[in-house]
């Protein structure tokens, strides 16, 4: 006859909580984006979408292909998303996960022109730089909160696009570890003077530029960014990182793209050399 520890144990062993940690804690349902997708048979998708609760995943949507799918409609980019997906076990961090539903969940109007162009370049940063499995909530929240500003006209209007673009590639980069604190020189700890002239380098972070550096930053460019990024409350406090943005326009092109670049191990991105071809054919 078994006692009534052993009786004990064998219902502690059958209780949910028992079950692996990742089953019990994945949420039924995910807000998520539409990264990319790609044909993976005649009737099927494979999807990269990036989730608020647990990052980059890589999912099948069975039958996305066919005429009358309800997926059709629904799996676009830059609309959010409510994703139901098949069960797993949480032993495999790469799998492709299936989905079940997804629903329309609101979104920014669609974008065009360049602004398409640069949403799908902030697709292709979010692939590059970060790792499956890995949940980024608060950078989930400023990409949501990133594509409306995406869509601008005018000369002004150009200024804020590209302020909500370098702001969205400084916050990624903080998030995936990637940014010296910008109000301090790397390598000395010294304070960033706000009189100085410093640069901002993949390998050396911030330093103090030599006659003849280029581009340069003023130290109080790095200061009223570092202050930004400081701020609480992502992605309410974006506003502030864009207006500091505004002030270093054309150093922050240049230094950020040399950073992601260096950091994602890639020469070139796809969706810029996209660009590149179609302004030269409509130019042609």
């Amino acid at each position: 006859m078994a006692t009534r520890a052993t009786r004990a144990t064998r219902a502690t062993t059958a209780t949910p909580s028992a079950q692996p940690r990742a089953l019990r804690a994945a949420p039924s349902v995910l807000e998520g984006f539409v990264l990319h997708s790609y044909a993976w048979s005649e009737s099927s998708l494979i999807l990269d979408v990036f989730t608020r609760e647990r990052g980059r995943l890589a999912v099948a949507a069975k039958g996305a292909r066919r005429p009358h799918s309800q997926f059709r409609s629904v799996l676009l980019p830059f609309q959010r998303l409510q994703l139901s997906l098949g069960r797993h076990d949480g032993k495999e961090q790469d799998e492709v996960h299936t989905l079940r539903q997804a629903e329309y969940a609101g979104g920014c109007p669609m974008l065009a022109g360049e602004a398409l162009f640069t949403g799908f370049y902030c697709n292709e940063l979010l692939m590059k730089l970060l790792a499956r499995q890995d949940a980024h909530p608060a950078l989930f929240d400023v990409y949501a909160a990133t594509l409306p500003g995406l869509v601008a006209a005018g000369e002004a209007g150009t200024q804020r696009q590209q302020a909500a673009l370098r702001a969205f590639e400084l916050f990624l980069l903080r998030e995936t570890g990637h940014l010296p604190a910008l109000s301090t020189v790397t390598l000395t700890l010294q304070p960033v003077q706000a009189a100085g002239r410093y640069r901002l380098l993949p390998e050396a972070g911030v330093l103090a530029a030599e006659p003849g550096m280029e581009p340069v930053f003023g130290g109080d460019q790095l200061h009223a960014l570092q202050a930004a990024l400081q701020l609480g409350g992502y992605p309410a406090a974006l506003g502030a990182l864009q207006t500091a943005c505004l002030g270093a326009l054309a150093v922050l092109r240049a230094s950020l793209r040399e950073l992601l670049v260096y950091h994602a191990g890639t020469a070139a991105w796809r969706t810029r050399q996209v660009m590149h071809d179609v302004r030269q054919l409509l130019q042609t």
